[in-house]
């Protein structure tokens, strides 16, 4: 099995390389994530080991990258564990696993062994609502085909809500679903996010998507069952 490491700490690099090589695996390392985007792009892994905190282009934007080419290798990802972004972040943005460093060394490799037995995941099938489409290979989000820029957390409130078009969720579900079951901050971050989303996806097209359910929570309306379509 061939893996593909993207890692910039060399004492810690070095020993989980030398710990892959022991088991058998065939191991590629790089320390920056310009090199670590050309070596999953150019060449074929089983798996890709990605750090998030790299030189020259942090882990997400290589992910986001090898994902728009159509590169779907499985990829677990690495952050130190006071790092800038936290397992919510890291899956929203379309990582197979996730581990915190410190890590030990028989915990990464389970890991590995368990994405490596998965295998690489089939493409993602493009959303849509109407108009409104989000394809989670690319990451990207059109409306008539005119592209929205979300940040990430914007993406992950709708990318929940278009998988469940026309039904109503509520802002606990999506509390648990897009922030972490564990947060326990006011629940009215939901509709802070999901004013942020409308007027990115609704606003400027003068449409109504996200629908408020007083009492309930919000629904996303594909348009396909008003009255006379």
């Amino acid at each position: 099995m061939k893996v593909l490491m993207v890692e910039d700490e060399p004492r810690f690099a070095s020993s989980i390389v030398m710990g892959l090589r022991a088991e058998g695996f065939v191991v590629v390392h790089v320390d920056n994530g310009v090199d670590g985007l050309w070596e999953a792009t150019e060449h074929q892994f089983d798996v890709v080991i990605l750090d998030i905190m790299l030189p020259r282009l942090n882990g997400y934007e290589v992910l986001r990258r090898m994902r728009a080419r159509e590169v779907w290798t499985p990829v677990l990802m690495l952050t130190a564990k006071d790092g800038d972004y936290d397992q919510t972040d890291a899956f929203d943005l379309g990582a197979d696993d996730y581990l915190s460093k410190p890590v030990a060394f028989i915990v990464l490799l389970a890991r590995l062994r368990a994405l490596l037995r998965r295998g690489a995941p089939q493409r993602p099938v493009v959303l849509s609502a109407g108009t409104l489409t989000l394809d989670p290979a690319r990451r990207v989000v059109e409306r008539d085909g005119a592209p929205i820029e979300l940040t990430p957390r914007e993406y992950g409130v709708l990318e929940y809500l278009m998988r469940r078009k026309d039904v109503v969720v509520t802002k606990q579900e999506m509390l648990q679903h897009v922030w972490d079951a564990h947060y326990s901050g006011p629940d009215n971050v939901v509709e802070v996010y999901v004013g942020y989303v409308r007027r990115k996806i609704d606003t400027p097209f003068g449409t109504n998507t996200i629908q408020t359910v007083r009492g309930a929570g919000y629904r996303l309306d594909s348009g396909e069952y008003r009255s006379g379509s």
